[in-house]
C-alpha cells in the first residue's frame, strides 16, 4: 500500500512542477535573461544528474576521467553518439586493464 502512496505523491509533484508555470506565466516572457535561463535548465539538470554517475560508474576515478575525456573530445569534433559512447567505453576499459 505504501508503494502506491509514493507513486501518487511523485505523480502529484511531477504534475505540479509542470502545471504551475502555466498558471503563473500566461503572457509571453519578454525578458531575454529569463528566457535564456529557462532554456538551459533541462541541460543543467541532466548534467547534474549524469556527471556523478559517470565518475562512480567504473569504480575508479582515473578510468572514469579518461573515458569522460575521450567522450568530450570526440563529441567536440561532432562524431555520432554511438561512436562517442563506444570509444569512451573502450578507453575506460583499456585504462582499467593497464592500471
Amino acid at each position: 500500500m505504501s508503494v502506491a502512496i509514493y507513486i501518487a505523491v511523485m505523480a502529484g509533484v511531477t504534475y505540479l512542477i509542470r502545471a504551475l508555470p502555466f498558471g503563473f506565466f500566461q503572457k509571453k516572457i519578454k525578458s531575454q535573461f529569463l528566457r535564456s535561463f529557462l532554456y538551459y535548465i533541462p541541460y543543467t539538470v541532466l548534467s547534474a544528474m549524469t556527471f556523478p554517475a559517470i565518475l562512480y560508474s567504473t569504480g575508479s576515478t582515473v578510468t572514469a576521467a579518461v573515458g569522460t575525456g575521450v567522450a568530450l573530445i570526440l563529441a567536440y569534433f561532432g562524431l555520432p553518439l554511438i561512436v562517442v559512447a563506444l570509444a569512451a567505453s573502450l578507453a575506460a576499459f583499456l585504462t582499467g586493464l593497464f592500471l
